[in-house]
């Protein structure tokens, strides 16, 4: 019996991916042995994350990094960081700034997102620029880098950068024109890990702060993070974090921080004391990094093809399906089944409703539903369940009568 079943919760099988909404990825055992070995011993939370600071710095290529508690805690950690430096008043005016302080931050209005509640919750005000025109089908210009220098005022602390592959303008586009003002970038890189020199990439730009998570292809626990860049505001963020209940007379900056003589004072609990993450999860997180940028995780893509192939040879006509292999040894092979939604009198909608409502319980992709296709992600698949996937596609797509 599944432990959730004893709370009256129904497991599900996981064709989605690593979403946080159904839990994120399967941790690794190697994964799951470190968090149940830090939980038996104790050490210095500060010590622990300036010793994930050297792993993070060696794997990425920035100058630090520390553990969050996932991706948003990173934002708001690193807005926070860029607003307040190693100004301990400052610190503590957070989130709403002393008249005067810089606040604004500059972002795409295209890249405008739910998850840019994090940004704002450390009290930056968000200022867009630009356009999408071909999303609004009114042209073919998207935002365009000039217009991040046109909208920079005396208000103005960073730009807030969402990382993808077709996001415009190019992130060292950016980088260059806010570094030319004297201005830091922050970038939003949450899912974006895959292949495995795509954080690096993003370091090596020079933008001053990257947030990934510390779940999704990292496979750590869901709920850590990644805040890596600047020593300086890699250091602010964690002073933002730690416990700093401590005796000013025993107290000493962490080892992150280039230059401690520019604290003048021990900062209170920050803005980010509710985003503590725990010795365990730090231990979890860092093992995952390792056998992440190992290439461990490799040898799962032919047994993940398998079992795509192995799911789509039970579509029945006249739905069909297509599988995106990216054929790079790293990302992930995805399998989209195209509903014939006239045929069977149903839409993709009411097969992905069926499934869920089923037995057993099962979530895919719905990201293309408004196209007519699921999607049916490899990540948290076991044998078995692929199994239980292909048969219950088999029976919801086959023509009654």
């Amino acid at each position: 019996m599944s432990i959730f079943e004893q709370w009256g919760v129904t497991p599900i099988i996981n064709a989605t991916g690593s979403v946080t909404r159904l839990g994120g990825a399967v941790m690794p055992p190697e994964v799951i042995a470190a968090f149940s070995a830090a939980a038996s011993d104790a050490c210095s939370l500060e010590e622990l994350q300036v010793a994930a600071s050297r792993i993070l710095a060696h794997h990425t290529g920035a100058a630090a990094g520390i553990v969050t508690a996932g991706c948003a805690a990173g934002l708001t950690l690193g807005t926070a960081a860029i607003l307040a430096g190693l100004d301990a008043g400052r610190m503590e005016r957070l989130p709403r700034p002393a008249p005067g302080d810089r606040h604004e931050f500059l972002v795409a209005r295209e890249q405008r997102n739910g998850y840019d509640h994090a940004v704002r919750a450390a009290g930056a005000t968000l200022v867009e620029v630009g356009f999408n025109e071909i999303v609004s089908n009114a042209g073919v210009r998207r935002t365009e880098t000039w217009e991040y220098g046109a909208a920079i005022t005396e208000r103005t602390a960073g730009i807030l950068y969402i990382a993808a592959p077709e996001a415009r303008p190019r992130l060292q586009e950016v980088v260059d024109l806010a570094h030319r003002h004297c201005l830091p970038v922050l970038v939003d890189a949450a899912g974006e890990l895959l292949p495995r020199n795509t954080l690096p990439d993003l370091v090596a730009t020079g933008a001053d702060l990257v947030a990934c998570s510390g779940g999704k292809a990292l496979r750590g626990p869901q709920s850590t993070g990644i805040l890596c860049g600047r020593a300086e505001l890699v250091g602010s963020a964690l002073l933002q974090m730690l416990d700093m209940d401590d005796h000013p007379d025993l107290w000493s900056p962490p080892g992150i921080l280039p230059e401690p003589r520019r604290l003048f004072g021990q900062p209170r609990h920050g803005l980010g004391r509710g985003f503590k993450v725990s010795k365990e999860e730090i231990a979890a997180l860092l093992t995952a990094v390792e056998l992440f940028f190992s290439g461990h995780y490799d040898q799962e893509r032919s047994q993940q093809l398998t079992r795509l192939r192995q799911i789509a040879g039970q579509i029945p006509a006249p739905s069909r399906w297509e599988l995106d292999d990216p054929h790079d040894g790293q990302r992930f092979p995805v399998l989209e089944v195209v509903v014939a939604e006239q045929a069977l009198r149903k839409s993709a909608f009411d097969i992905c409703r069926s499934l869920r409502d089923g037995s057993p319980r099962i979530f895919v992709g719905h990201g293309q539903l408004p196209l007519g296709r699921l999607v049916i992600h490899p990540l948290c698949l076991t044998e078995t369940q692929s199994v239980q996937v292909a048969e219950r596609l088999r029976v919801e797509l086959t023509p009654s009568g």
